[in-house]
């Protein structure tokens, strides 16, 4: 029972190590191919600029600006996207977890609709 367990951990470090080695080799494979100029290096001071949603950078240093509403549409677009993580394992196993599961899910999506229409009655998803 023992060796099954450290055959499974085996495994997990056999995938860490193909995660590590991976993306160190492609970066190495860059380096090299700019190295031995297999790849164009031609350095500009636009290619340098810093990109904000192709706005004009306005300021100096690393301080991203952004309209401050998109982080209400990342919010919401995060909710609903974990709420379809949850959702689905459920919508897979449905028959076999009966109705209690299913009170239980419309609970889950009662609570988000009371949010989204919290949210939609205070006008935060108007862009002013």
């Amino acid at each position: 029972m023992l060796d099954n367990y450290f055959q499974q951990y085996g495994l997990v470090a056999i995938l860490s190590v193909i995660a590590v080695v991976i993306p160190a080799s492609m970066l190495l494979l860059s380096w090299l191919a700019s190295f031995i100029r297999l790849r164009p290096n031609k350095p500009n001071p636009v290619k340098s600029q810093v990109y904000e949603c192709g706005v004009e950078p306005i300021g100096k240093g690393s301080w991203a600006q952004f309209n401050f509403r998109y982080y209400v549409y990342a919010l919401l677009f995060v909710i609903f996207d974990v709420e379809t993580v949850f959702i689905y394992p459920w919508a897979v196993k449905y028959q076999s977890l009966g109705l209690f599961a299913l009170v239980e899910m419309l609970i889950f999506v009662l609570i988000l609709v009371v949010g989204l229409a919290y949210a939609w009655r205070k006008r935060a998803l108007e862009w002013e």
